[in-house]
């Protein structure tokens, strides 16, 4: 218990740089928090006491804004940085020294049986505002980008963006689009409704210019 109890606090030391004391991180904390609350609910969860679970899992949901489902499967080393909005559904699985930031959903994508949220590998790191849905995993090292909404696995090493999320790197390498002659760029990636939107422009004003032409003759 104390082992695990000192890696979490190392967790969020070694990974935010704002974090001066082990004392603060202890008392002051919402996500080391969170994760101490989930780990006391998960121990009566699997015990068959799953009211009082959920009821530490609410009440910690309460006093850190952080919603983790007592059922979940979660690795050594969490750090949740800030926190507020995070959801974490109850099949998810996290592997060891993963980073989640705020705002973040792991969630289901429906009323499905079952396995129903994702599983993520170890050293995964989920940007702020993320929303990873459905029952797939997302590799060892991967990194999926702030705002992304992943809808699909995401290979190990991979960074996916965008919404829907695709994958524009593996490795630190671009991953080749479709066409030979163009890479994907991480940050200028075109967007499919900006392309919609000039494409019925265009058409607007090719048909306002029939309209004119008809209207002059």
């Amino acid at each position: 218990m104390f082992n695990r109890l000192k890696e979490d606090i190392d967790a969020v030391m070694d990974r935010d740089p704002a974090a001066r004391s082990r004392l603060e991180v202890y008392f002051l904390y919402s996500g080391f928090k969170a994760v101490r609350a989930y780990r006391r609910a998960n121990w009566f969860q699997r015990h068959g006491m799953k009211f009082i679970a959920r009821a530490i899992s609410q009440h910690s949901r309460r006093k850190t804004g952080i919603e983790i489902h007592p059922g979940a499967t979660i690795g050594r080393g969490l750090f949740i940085d800030h926190g507020m909005g995070v959801v974490i559904g109850e099949t998810t699985e996290i592997g060891d020294n993963c980073t989640i930031y705020q705002n973040v959903t792991l969630g289901g994508t429906g009323k499905d049986q079952g396995k129903r949220h994702p599983t993520l590998g170890n050293n995964v790191l989920i940007g702020a505002g993320a929303k990873v849905l459905g029952p797939f995993t997302v590799g060892d090292n991967a990194r999926v980008a702030a705002g992304a909404v992943v809808l699909d696995a995401v290979p190990e090493g991979a960074t996916a963006v965008g919404v829907p999320a695709r994958v524009v790197r593996i490795n630190g390498e671009r991953v080749p689009d479709p066409k030979p002659s163009k890479m994907l760029d991480q940050i200028h990636v075109a967007d499919p409704v900006s392309m919609e939107l000039c494409r019925l422009r265009g058409e607007l004003e090719r048909l306002e210019k029939k309209v004119n032409e008809l209207k002059g003759q």
